[in-house]
């Protein structure tokens, strides 16, 4: 059985998708885009602070699910410059402890909204 997950505090799907589908001791969450949930915007243009923003995202609709991010078995970066892979992957480590979550990082030539990056994430549920 499919169960959808949603919760305000990360922003709303922005086509005909869920944030995230519960099916079975896993959670697959839809990409997430670095939109800040209480103003609707991007806090900046920065691959960074966009990454972190995505991340926050996940860890919101996680928690909405019962879990955290500690739960995370696979994540898939996209990114319009693949050339901000080591700083994206600075603030990452920050979300993530050992051992980390299995994962796929990809260039990409455009992201909704002129975003320039976006995070999906699988987790596993109790």
């Amino acid at each position: 059985m499919l169960t959808e997950i949603s919760t305000t505090d990360a922003p709303g799907a922005v086509g005909p998708f869920s944030q995230a589908i519960r099916v079975g001791n896993l959670l697959f969450v839809s990409g997430q885009l670095p939109i800040d949930p209480s103003t609707g915007e991007f806090k900046s243009d920065d691959p960074v602070v966009q990454a972190e923003q995505c991340l926050r995202n996940i860890e919101a609709i996680a928690k909405a699910a019962g879990t955290d991010l500690a739960a995370t078995v696979k994540t898939t970066v996209l990114l319009t410059d693949i050339g901000q892979f080591a700083d994206v992957n600075r603030v990452y480590s920050t979300f993530f402890r050992k051992p980390y979550p299995a994962r796929a990082c990809y260039e990409v030539a455009a992201l909704p909204k002129g975003a320039k990056v976006e995070i999906e994430a699988v987790l596993a549920l109790p």
